[in-house]
Formats: C-alpha cells, structure tokens, sequence
C-alpha cells in the first residue's frame, strides 16, 4: 500500500491513540500478577496485537471488551509455551517477553518478522545467563531466532543498555526471581521509558533501590497484584501531528495528553517550542500553532523515536538542526539515521549523515516517491513532509502505519490533510 499526499491546510482536533509503550507494559504486568487486571483505553495496533499473542502463549488469558482489556495472569506460575512465540514487528513485546521467559522452569523460543531477526539482543541474553538461565540466539549472532530456557535465580550483572528495553526487562522480571538481583548499567540510553518501567513497579508495589540508574537491586520472592490502570494517549504518535502543524503554520489541538505522564518523547514539545512553535500545555491536551521555525541542536539520545519526524521539521527551519547522540536509533525498525537521510535527499533535502544522527538544513522540499521501508516511523515521518512539499509525495510500504498507528490516516483526513490510500 502506498500514501499519495499533497500540500494541505490542516487545522482542528486530534484525539491521540493509547502509548503502545504503557500498552505493552499493562499487559506484561497483568500476566505476572495473580488475578484479573483490567487495562482501559489501550492501544489497538499490530504491536499490541503481537504482545496479546505473546500474553496468552505465556498462560495469560485476555477478555476484549470496548475500551477495556481484561487479563487473567499466571503469576509466577508461567507454563512452558506450547509453541515458538512469534512477536510479529514488535521489539519491546521480544524484549520484555524474553525477561519474562526467564522465569519459565522449561524452554521458550522467540521470533518475528524480518526486522525483528535482525534486532540484536546479545546484551540481554548475556544477562539472563548471569542470573542462571539459558539464553541463546539459533544462528549465534545475538539475534532471533532466540531460545530462553529459566528460571533465573538472581545474582550480579551488568547490561550496556544500548535500548532501554534490554533494562526494563530485567527490572520487570527480577522481582519475580528466587533471590536478590543487582543489575550494574554501564550504559542507558532511552533513560525515560526505564522511568515509566520503574514508575509501573511502583504502582505495583514492587521493592528496588535506584542508585542514579547506574545500578539496581532488587529483591527476589515478591508478588505482582492485580491492577487496574487506564492507558496515558501516546506522544510518540502526537509527535507526527506536532511536528505537521509546526511546518503547516497551522494551529491543532491535540487531546488526551498528559504532560506530567513519564512518557519521553513529550519532549518534542519542548524541542518545537524552542525552534518557535506556539505550544500552550493543558490537563489533558497540547494545543500548538506553527511559526517561523529556527534550527538548533538537540540531543535525542532519550528519545529517538522522534528522529523520523524531527528530521522533517528541521527541512522547515531557517539555518541547520542538528539531531546528535542518537546512534541508538540506527537499530530500530530500520536503520533510521541512513534512512532518512536517504529519502530527504529524495525530496531536495539538504541533509547529512553522522555517525549518531542527522544534520538538517532549510530546503525546498519538491513531491517525489519515497520508500517506508516497511518502518512505521518513517511512514509516519514523509507522509507529514508531503503536507508542505510542493507537488505529489509517494509514500510506498504505508501499511507499516498499522504496527503503532492504524488510525494515522483517518485522523489525517479529519483535520483536512489531502492523504490518500493507493493500493499497488
């Protein structure tokens, strides 16, 4: 499937999707604890999907009803998987599902489609052994297929968390284990989603100690509790509509974001309002009017998520945006630093490559055909470029939007975007 875009005046009201990050970590958390957990407003997408999948492969049962999931979870009492457990295009449902396997007193194997067998996982498998699993990748190079065989008893390791997800596991499943975990980090990048993962530990009533996020100890023998929680509205989705109207000078009102959530990529709000945006901050909604927008620095080492889009905000800025200490973000869906710099260049962009991020310089963005490269972000990222390109953009493997954002386009339309759906 392909997006046909086109310049647009955009205007209105977005109601921003559930996070899929908080998704994926209701529905962790509601598998370990004993009893039913209900997860309210989450997030429905093929990530979510997959982590569902995941859920109930690991003994979890899932009751779907409007607006609300309710999970039965195993507890401690996780059954060996009747199945390989396939996580589709979703790194953070492996990721946390690989900790979660570790507590298995049997053997449990991980794939996914062709991104995710390419996302290296080594550090995490380094770890769990530490701990006393089994953990090993079939072809040897630290990627999936992977085989995780528990149950981790505790002990020392250290993990260079070049994803956070490789810390957030471990966090979610050493209160689980036998006895004391200390985990050293060397290296964190992402700091934030560790923060909503120890945010969620303590609404649980989980014991830890945080020694400035160079290390953690946690102790062994404690018990989830069932929950009940309402999925916070995803910045990492409302990124693309902030970023749409900044470049489109146009004024949207985004609903159902809470600026006080632990959520990391709200810090593309702060990023727009210094390159110039009018940003006024809610209760529970972000309003935001584009203005003549300046370039400048940021380092988006905790939040490249938002690399995608910010790239394209830098094409609308007077002098150079430098996106710097993101290196991380060549590990994701795609390698998103080549990426974007590859299909800017397309559409007349003057970008450059560096080693941990982008260099971006105010262009004259023409229509042409890109490529998604089957990366939602990225999707995501151009398809918001075409509304102030001049002439027709192309957006080819649009069907990505699905893995985070089904809706991407719908809410489009509504605020007058000219976005259409080809079929190839």
């Amino acid at each position: 499937m392909m997006f046909s875009v086109k310049g647009s005046a955009i205007h209105g009201d977005v109601k921003i999707p559930g996070s899929k990050s908080h998704t994926i970590r209701a529905l962790a958390f509601a598998l370990l604890a004993e009893g039913e957990s209900v997860v309210e407003f989450p997030l429905y997408s093929s990530d979510t999907e997959s982590c569902m999948g995941m859920v109930r492969r690991l003994g979890g049962s899932i009751a779907e009803e409007k607006d609300a999931w309710r999970v039965t979870g195993a507890g401690n009492r996780l059954p060996v998987p009747d199945d390989v457990i396939d996580v589709g295009n979703s790194g953070t449902s492996l990721y946390i599902g690989l900790g979660i396997a570790s507590l298995i007193d049997g053997m449990t194997i991980f794939t996914g489609d062709h991104q995710i067998r390419n996302r290296p996982a080594d550090a995490l498998l380094s770890s769990i052994n530490d701990l006393g699993g089994k953990a090993r990748s079939t072809r040897g190079n630290g990627k999936p297929p992977l085989v995780i065989e528990g149950r981790i008893k505790g002990g020392r390791t250290a993990v260079e968390a070049v994803t956070s997800q490789y810390l957030s596991s471990l966090l979610i499943a050493a209160p689980l284990a036998e006895g004391e975990t200390i985990i050293d980090v060397p290296l964190l990048n992402e700091q934030p989603y560790v923060t909503m993962t120890l945010a969620w530990l303590d609404r649980l009533g989980i014991k830890y100690v945080n020694s400035n996020y160079r290390q953690f100890t946690v102790p062994g023998g404690q018990v989830y509790r069932p929950f009940k929680a309402a999925v916070a509205a995803d910045f990492s989705s409302a990124t693309f509509f902030l970023v749409a109207a900044a470049i489109c000078g146009a004024e949207l009102n985004l609903l159902g974001l809470d600026f006080n959530d632990t959520q990391g990529d709200r810090e593309v709000v702060n990023i727009l309002r210094k390159m110039g945006a009018e940003v006024k901050i809610g209760e529970r909604n972000i309003r935001i009017r584009g203005r003549e927008l300046t370039g400048g620095v940021f380092d988006l080492n905790a939040i490249p998520d938002a690399l995608p889009a910010l790239a394209v905000a830098g094409c609308f800025a007077a002098g150079e945006t430098r996106l710097v200490n993101v290196a991380q973000a060549r590990l994701k869906e795609t390698d998103r630093i080549r990426v974007m710099y590859e299909e800017l260049r397309k559409l007349g962009a003057g970008v450059e490559e560096l080693p941990d991020g982008l260099v971006v310089r105010r262009s004259e963005l023409k229509g042409a055909r890109v490529n998604g490269h089957h990366d939602h972000r990225v999707v995501m990222a151009l398809s918001v470029a075409g509304l102030a390109a001049e002439g027709e953009m192309i957006v080819e493997t649009a069907e990505a939007v699905a893995v985070t954002f089904p809706g991407f386009m719908g809410l489009m339309k509504n605020i007058g975007a000219d976005i259409q759906e080809i079929k190839e």
